[in-house]
């Protein structure tokens, strides 16, 4: 912005569009008290989405719990849809604010000469595809599977698959997924399964994470929306928290294997540290600076690439078009679908506050 503009007496006709977008944009810090809520706010959004990301992992790893079948099917399905929303809505939409053709940034420099948020969050869907690819081609050599003795495999467990009749009450009760319904005929074939599915969650998190971490730093320095934002954020934060939870929970993990727990809390206590953070900053950090809008639009456009590919390709293809254990319970199918398009729904209308 050059140092002529004077915001204050601006001719519409003749002023430069990108000198009046900077100054609408780049507010500068909005705090304005209310620390003792804030600093609440690092305790709740913890304990809340903390509780709701273990709650799927405990419902499969302690089946004395005996929760009910379609409590599971629920927190896992509705999580998937809160994933594809998440996707669009709480990434892609804000990278276009942030670091669109108009934006302030878009508006200056070499930022106008392409529309940046939706080639970025391409490239991150083409990196994760090919690292994806990448890691079942190395899995596939290290353990000599072709894709012949997969489908003989596949062939073997549909003509074995029990009925779906047998009453099923709980999660402990074994449903809809290759390891869960049958044993693998060949060993190999599970350790490849399983090291598809982690690394697909580990992308996951890594991607909701760079989301939360920007989260984290605006409700730190928030101004008056600050009241409406916090009570949206308790649910925003706890409904990904239930789609990274129902993933994890569908990882045929080891039984003594901590890793799903420490995963659980990696993502609990990523934005109440971030909250922490922004309000150690909260008189000098300016989330509307040139600088915090170019990062958060490359993190979330980062982002929104890994959960796209994630969410369209990880869990609604692979759970309803391509698994071949699928489930063909009518009653059960309609339910997770519904689920998905419920979770969807819930978090694409949150995106109208956060």
């Amino acid at each position: 912005m050059s140092s002529s503009f004077d915001p204050y007496n601006v001719n519409l006709s003749t002023a430069n569009f990108a000198e009046v977008v900077c100054w609408v944009q780049n507010s500068g810090n909005e705090y304005d008290g209310m620390l003792g809520a804030r600093i609440s706010s690092i305790f709740v959004i913890f304990a809340i989405s903390t509780a709701v990301t273990f709650f799927p992992v405990i419902a499969k790893r302690v089946p004395r719990l005996k929760i009910p079948l379609y409590v599971y099917l629920f927190a896992r399905y509705f999580g998937t849809g809160v994933i594809i929303a998440t996707a669009f809505v709480h990434l892609l939409d804000p990278a276009y604010a942030e670091i669109g053709p108009n934006s302030c940034v878009g508006l200056t420099g070499n930022w106008v000469q392409y529309s940046w948020p939706p080639a970025i969050a391409l490239t991150s869907t083409i990196v994760v595809f090919l690292m994806d690819f990448g890691a079942e081609l190395y899995v596939e050599s290290k353990y000599g599977i072709t894709k012949e003795p997969t489908i003989d495999i596949v062939q073997e467990t549909h003509e074995h698959q029990p009925s779906e009749e047998v009453p099923t009450t709980s999660v402990e009760t074994k449903q809809d997924s290759a390891w869960d319904t049958q044993d693998f005929a060949d060993s190999a074939a599970a350790e490849r399964s399983f090291r598809q599915q982690i690394a697909a969650l580990l992308i996951l998190e890594f991607g909701v994470i760079f989301h939360s971490v920007i989260i984290g730093l605006n409700l730190g320095v928030v101004g008056s929306e600050f009241t409406t934002l916090y009570p949206v954020l308790v649910f925003h934060q706890s409904f990904e928290g239930l789609g990274i939870g129902a993933r994890m929970s569908a990882i045929p993990f080891k039984r003594n294997s901590w890793l799903p727990w420490i995963l659980c809390m990696l993502y609990g206590l990523t934005t109440p540290i971030s909250i922490a953070i922004g309000l150690g900053l909260r008189t000098t950090y300016n989330p509307n600076s040139n600088t915090a809008n170019i990062v958060s639009g490359l993190l979330d456009s980062i982002s929104a690439g890994i959960l796209i590919y994630t969410g369209l390709v990880e869990l609604l293809a692979r759970d309803f078009l391509f698994d071949p254990c699928r489930t063909n319970n009518k009653k059960r199918l309609a339910f997770m679908t519904v689920c998905t398009v419920a979770g969807a729904g819930v978090m694409a209308l949150i995106g109208k506050w956060a």
